[in-house]
């Protein structure tokens, strides 16, 4: 019926001469309708090309008057049908364009109007008519924000758009996304849901509708957490996104518009949940998405800025940045805040480019007017919004955000107490939904809170705090680190207030601070997420413990203490525990369980370093980085395995299967003497001495205990780093820290030890915590001996240390005694360590055999072969640290290292005792947790070495020759018949020590280098 678009001169033309016709044409002449209807179609024309509106103005005015005209015969002009849809149609332009509700609903009544005509007979599509009805609607619905109005335009888009399903696509003009501008602010409404996914069914290839349903559906996944929507919605982008790429068409592919909606579908995921998977997801969905666009695309920064943002985020999440503070709002903190907003300076004009005004609201809004027209413009959002649609929990968070960060400016206790009731109904709002912004909303009202309680010290603020940290710590959507860093403020404010939650508070931390390591997929990923929060990390237990102590529940306490410590190592020796009960119980479960241990060890001990995934190649079709399919991989293995445990508990006879050990089970960690366990804590510091028989010794300490440990650790560390350790300044400092520990230590534990009828040459084992974990406390004093004589600790006692009592338990796990000489395994790599070559002439003399791996022969794999077929091990070589890289503690061996990493992979059951001479074998690096015991001698205990020989710093050379000597007569004497050689290596190392010490006069940091781990 209509010419194709003719060019803006031809129009001009056109309109000419149909407007002078008409001004020599009487009113009722009969040629009138037919220019009328010419020059309107003529300035609609001119307005597509031109946008002027005083066209689209002309040519509605001249639609209205062709209606009151005859309609001439000619059919190939328009009859009154066709008039009333082209005004229709050209009002929606103008209502689009111009947002006039008044147009908007002369729409709506001629559209209405045109439904009930015969439009076949007048040649209009009913199509068309339905699909303009629907536009209209949605129009009105954005200019009319009554809840009451936009439900009812809703409802009756809802019912068109399944009328419109009977056409085709290409009968259809109307965008089949349109139902959603109804409630593009809100949660959509179940039957626009529902509409959509019908018109999905029918038509599964017009993208246009999948795009609307996967939209609408990450809306209200958004604020319900429903997580089918989600799924659902990623379903439909990636097959939109997979139905095209740019190897279909090189030269002309552009990506489908479901590209615009995957940052979105990847934001709320992450913001929904709280766990690796969530980040991992979206780095991949973002990586899809970069892989299908052009580098020119507009969307493409926008995409970078989002990846890097997620994967800055993945490496906070590992302890590879540093922390925010309390009060710092991040991008996550709102839910998706606009950067501007509008101001109220001019609320009254229109808004046009050149007078729109804006302020920004951001970390660095600090001018008060500005504030407060951000807290106006979120205070219209609240009122006018449905209490529960999305809009006014986009408003809500924005208001309660602006007020906080008024707070840095606005000092006066009125604008607390209004920020707190902010985020007070900012909580009640989304308190169902569980989203991600209730962990927001409780965590900024406990710190508005915590602000009033030090000024005004309310009780009730006080409870609803407790009553608030109770809730935060449980909300399982958000990020387990985080929910640590609360439950360890939790506990600590409840104890200082002495309120009945501290036990609860302790528990919620220890439990968190265990979960906190499943976000790193492996143990180099874990350690950094142990040293970000260090302070938390290495604290909690400690406190804990003294808390309890501090009730008259020292049993407790120990058990508290173990759960607490050495969380790497534990983590191992879970994956490694024993399932021979449960292979007789139930051999599928016992092989399908072993089978997932196995492969998270694989996966846990592997070495996949997070700081280069921004740049690291993706694995597979999935767009993954290799650190965040371990992610993904090790995620899912431990939902196995958690699955798994629960089954194997609910089995008779295994309900503690896995659990923490009692305090009834460590305390067979005595059962050869007892364990000394030091609690270094601020709060009280406590020295708990484990019987096997009978309840924990407890030994109280002077108030100055804590600090005066720090100190002595302090004076060591700085001395070392500025002075060689021969050097005069280092022995004053190592004499200084020997007789302050008798002093604090020594001294009240010898005492004790007489008290507990424990002789003097009696076995004991240090389990030290915090700083005492680098301090020699077999070697204090000097004391004055039985005879008079000047000596030390050691002289006293036979020590040994352990990591933890189920490391030291589990070293005196065997097969059986192995009472004859066992073959040694000798390791010497290069001649740099002349006195070493004499060191192993020492033991090829012993009475055994001896298998000696010299020079080139000393490779890390013939080593590590070596030591699964050998029960003893001598090492003979360069010991290397890396500050800050505990897993790269290293034997310096003929080709390479032999790293604690590599150590740990290996299981050497059958493994009864190394020797390590070697330097710094039990030094931990600088920046290590201490209580994480990561050195090469521990790593040798865990691996299944039941005693290791080790050194606390650099080891001497000339000394290897000698104490070797000492040592292996000490050990393969017949002093101790019955008794395993690895449990005599104990006393053959004190025996040495003391025969070296005399025979050399050596200076105190040679003979007190050497400790004994294990049994």
């Amino acid at each position: 019926m209509e010419d194709p678009q003719p060019s803006i001169s031809k129009i001009d033309d056109d309109i000419s001469k149909h407007s002078n016709e008409l001004l020599s044409l009487q009113i009722f002449h009969p040629s009138r309708p037919r220019h009328v209807q010419a020059l309107a179609l003529a300035y609609s024309n001119r307005y597509t090309l031109s946008g002027l509106t005083e066209d689209i103005d002309k040519s509605i005015l001249r639609c209205t008057e062709a209606i009151f005209h005859p309609f001439p015969s000619d059919r190939s002009y328009r009859n009154i049908a066709q008039i009333f849809f082209f005004i229709t149609e050209t009002l929606v332009h103008r209502a689009r364009q111009h947002n006039q509700s008044e147009d908007v609903k002369w729409c709506i009544a001629y559209l209405r109007y045109l439904q009930g005509l015969p439009l076949k007979t007048y040649g209009v599509p009913l199509s068309q008519v339905l699909s303009y009805l629907v536009e209209a609607l949605a129009i009105h619905a954005e200019l009319n924000p009554d809840i009451t109005t936009v439900t009812q335009d809703a409802q009756e888009i809802v019912d068109l758009c399944r009328e419109l399903l009977v056409y085709t696509q290409k009968d259809c003009r109307a965008d089949p996304g349109t139902p959603l501008k109804v409630t593009s602010r809100r949660e959509p409404i179940e039957c626009v849901i529902e509409s959509l996914r019908e018109a999905n069914r029918r038509l599964p290839d017009v993208h246009e509708i999948s795009i609307a349903l996967a939209w609408s559906l990450i809306v209200r996944f958004a604020a319900t957490c429903l997580i089918h929507d989600y799924e659902e919605a990623a379903v439909i982008l990636d097959r939109i996104i997979a139905s095209r790429t740019p190897r279909d068409c090189p030269t002309s592919y552009r990506p489908p518009p479901a590209s615009t909606l995957i940052p979105s579908l990847a934001h709320f995921w992450i913001s929904q949940y709280g766990d690796p998977e969530g980040a991992e997801e979206g780095i991949r969905r973002f990586r899809v998405l970069l892989k299908n666009i052009s580098p020119e695309h507009p969307l493409r920064p926008v995409i970078d800025t989002s990846l890097a943002s997620l994967q800055e985020r993945r490496s906070h999440d590992l302890g590879t940045t540093e922390g925010l503070a309390d009060l710092r709002l991040s991008s996550s903190d709102v839910f998706r805040l606009p950067t501007k907003i509008p101001s109220f300076a001019k609320s009254n004009a229109p808004t046009t480019p050149e007078n729109d005004q804006h302020v920004e609201v951001n970390d660095r809004t600090s001018n008060i007017a500005n504030m407060e027209d951000a807290i106006k413009y979120f205070r219209m959002l609240c009122a006018e919004s449905h209490p529960s649609g999305l809009i006014s929990l986009f408003s809500a968070s924005g208001l309660a955000i602006s007020l906080l960060r008024g707070l840095g400016t606005i000092h006066n206790i009125e604008h607390l107490d209004e920020v707190i009731t902010a985020f007070r109904d900012l909580h009640k709002l989304v308190e169902k939904s569980g989203s991600d912004i209730l962990f927001i909303a409780i965590r900024h009202l406990i710190s508005c809170l915590s602000t009033r309680l030090q000024l005004f010290n309310r009780t009730e603020d006080l409870q609803e705090m407790m009553e608030l940290y109770a809730k935060v710590v449980t909300h399982k959507r958000s990020r387990a680190p985080e929910r640590f860093r609360l439950s360890c403020k939790w506990a600590s404010l409840a104890r200082d207030r002495k309120h009945p939650t501290t036990p609860t508070a302790y528990e919620n931390a220890l439990s968190l601070m265990q979960d906190t390591l499943a976000f790193a997929p492996t143990l180099e990923a874990q350690h950094s997420r142990l040293v970000t929060d260090r302070d938390s990390y290495e604290k909690l237990p400690l406190e804990y413990a003294s808390f309890q102590v501090d009730t008259g529940k020292p049993e407790q306490a120990i058990e508290t203490l173990e759960r607490g410590r050495a969380l790497l190592w534990s983590e191992i020796r879970g994956f490694r525990t024993s399932i021979d009960r449960l292979e007789a119980a139930d051999p599928c479960l016992a092989k399908t369980f072993g089978n997932i241990n196995r492969e998270l060890e694989r996966l846990t001990t592997s070495s996949v370093p997070p700081g280069g995934n921004v740049q690291t190649e993706s694995v597979g079709p999935e767009e993954m980085d290799p650190f965040g399919w371990h992610v993904v991989q090790q995620r899912s293995l431990l939902e196995r395995r958690e699955k798994l445990i629960s089954q194997i508990q609910a089995l008779p006879g295994f309900q503690d299967f896995l659990k923490a050990p009692s305090f009834e089970s460590l305390r067979s960690a005595a059962s050869h003497g007892p364990v000394i366990i030091i609690n270094h804590d601020k709060r009280r510091s406590d020295i708990l001495i484990l019987l096997h028989d009978s309840r924990p010794s407890l030994i109280t300490t002077p108030d100055d205990f804590y600090d005066r440990a720090v100190e002595m650790k302090r004076r060591l560390v700085d001395t070392i780093k500025k002075n060689r350790l021969e050097s005069t300044q280092y022995q004053r400092a190592l004499r200084y820290v020997l007789k302050t520990l008798y002093d604090l230590v020594g001294q009240p534990v010898i005492e004790e030890l007489h008290k507990l009828d424990i002789p003097s040459q009696s076995r004991i084992w240090w389990c030290p915590t915090s700083a005492f974990c680098s301090l020699p406390l077999h070697a204090m004093g000097p004391l004055t001996l039985p005879d008079g004589a000047k000596g030390y600790f050691s002289d006293l006692y036979i020590s040994s240390y352990t990591p933890t009592l189920s490391a030291l338990i589990a070293s005196r796990k065997t097969s059986g005694p192995v009472l004859e000489k066992p073959p040694i395994l000798v390791a010497k790599p290069d001649e740099s360590l002349p006195d070493a070559l004499e060191e192993i002439q020492v033991i090829q003399r012993l009475d055994t055999k001896v298998t000696a791996l010299m020079l080139n022969e000393a490779t890390p794999s013939r080593v590590m072969h070596g030591l699964e077929d050998h029960r003893f091990s001598h090492f003979a070589c360069h010991g290397i640290l890396k500050p800050g890289k505990p897993f790269d503690a290293a034997f310096e061996l003929y080709g390479g290292r032999l790293t604690l990493l590599d150590i740990v992979r290996r299981l050497l059951p059958t493994a009864d005792f190394a020797f390590l001479s070697a330097c710094h074998t039990a030094e931990m690096t600088d920046g290590s947790i201490a209580d994480e015991a990561l050195h090469l001698t521990a790593a040798m205990q865990y691996c299944g070495f039941r005693s290791v020989v080790g050194t606390m710093w650099a080891m001497a050379d000339t000394d290897g020759p000698v104490l070797t000597k000492h040592f292996y007569e000490s050990m393969f004497s017949s002093e101790e018949p019955g008794v395993p050689y690895y449990e005599r290596s104990a006393k053959a190392l004190r025996d040495a020590v003391q025969k070296l010490r005399k025979s050399k006069e050596l200076p105190l940091e040679r003979w007190v280098n050497f400790v004994h781990y294990g049994a």
